[in-house]
């Protein structure tokens, strides 16, 4: 019996490597010789360097850059197809979870580290990067990324603009003599799992500069800055950007990155899945078995679980999901999944629920083999 186990991270608690092991742990107590094939998984967001490096070849790259509010840090990016390849995430370099909670601020906040990154794959020649948009702290635009590989940014009396989203109220100009000679070189492909426009009540600043840290009045300032950055981006591309879908994602970066290069805009979890051959991965498996740390019909939007289960059901392969928590409306994946459990074993805050992580995910793992092996057994007896 061949089951693959190809989950995302449990955010805060387990890796998607480590959600591989408990769930072998779990069924091994009842199915001992069943032949596991492990497929950690991400969907373009934080993780998706790791997944890529632990399931081919290549090697971690490290850079110091500026973190989101400026402060110097570490951040990683990997190096692959023989070094052609850069996959890069915005999360490590300008991601929410290097901003502490009391400091989370989309008008102060920029994507100048991102661009860094960026500028480092450039130099050393790769053909083609890979940029996962997910995890943002910023809501600038991909401004930050414009500054740091050479473009200025100007107001009207030509001086160049601070990093941050409030900063774009004053742009006037954009100057791009000065960019990185490689910019036109390599392919671009931005790894999105959300189609919301730049712009607008449906875009960046209104759907999610509320959970980087901004208040109402901000959300509404941030979102007549893009605006006015799309209308000054539109004089040096001549196309207008505001309303196109997925430019809304991690702050807007999709517009500042379309000044720099030919981008296109991919399903994250799809490009994962065939960076990583899935298609091969599956062939002959019995069950496939997925998960996310919350499930629920936000999973539908372009999420690791929906992609590799469709994946799945076009090869027939029965597909049962493992979740730290279940939200609501979860009927709307049962038409992807066969069934879809929640490990939490009780009513807890979440410290406790995180502390527990691995040992709920392990049981309920071992419960789903019993589940399994039970129904085999009363298959022969059943109407």
């Amino acid at each position: 019996m061949k089951i693959v186990i190809a989950p995302d991270s449990f955010k805060e608690s387990l890796s998607a490597k480590l959600v591989c092991d408990c769930v072998e742990k779990g069924f091994k107590q009842v199915l001992p010789k069943a032949d596991y094939i492990h497929l950690p998984l991400a969907d373009g967001g934080e993780g998706t360097v790791d997944v890529i490096l632990q399931n081919l070849a290549g090697s971690r790259q490290r850079e110091q850059v500026a973190g989101p509010l400026g402060h110097p840090l570490d951040a990683s990016w990997a190096l692959i197809d023989d070094g052609n390849t850069a996959v890069i995430e915005l999360a490590a370099a300008s991601g929410l979870d290097l901003v502490p909670h009391k400091q989370r601020n989309p008008e102060l906040t920029s994507s100048y580290g991102t661009g860094q990154l960026i500028k480092a794959a450039l130099d050393l020649g790769v053909q083609k990067i890979i940029i996962g948009l997910g995890g943002s702290a910023t809501n600038d635009g991909g401004s930050g990324i414009v500054q740091a590989l050479g473009g200025q940014l100007l107001d009207e009396a030509g001086n160049e603009l601070k990093p941050g989203g409030a900063e774009l109220s004053r742009i006037s100009s954009i100057n791009l003599t000065n960019l990185h000679s490689r910019c036109h070189e390599v392919e671009v492909v931005l790894a999105c799992d959300v189609t919301n426009p730049l712009t607008g009540h449906n875009g960046a600043s209104f759907i999610f500069g509320p959970q980087k840290g901004a208040s109402k009045k901000q959300v509404e300032r941030l979102d007549l800055a893009l605006q006015r950055f799309s209308k000054v981006a539109q004089q040096q591309t001549g196309k207008d950007y505001s309303q196109t879908t997925g430019f809304g994602a991690a702050g807007g970066a999709p517009l500042g990155l379309s000044l720099l290069f030919d981008i296109r805009i991919e399903s994250g979890i799809e490009m994962v899945l065939d960076l990583l051959h899935v298609d091969t991965v599956l062939a002959q498996a019995d069950l496939l078995i997925t998960g996310e740390g919350r499930m629920d019909n936000q999973t539908l939007n372009g999420k690791t679980p929906i992609g590799i289960a469709r994946r799945a059901n076009a090869k027939k392969i029965p597909v049962i999901a493992i979740a730290g928590s279940l939200g609501e409306n979860i009927d709307t994946l049962y038409g992807s999944m066969n069934a879809v459990f929640g490990s939490v074993r009780a009513a807890q805050d979440i410290k406790q629920v995180l502390e527990e992580a691995e040992a709920n995910v392990i049981r309920a793992s071992r419960n789903i083999a019993a589940n399994l092996v039970l129904g085999h057994q009363l298959g022969s007896r059943l109407p």
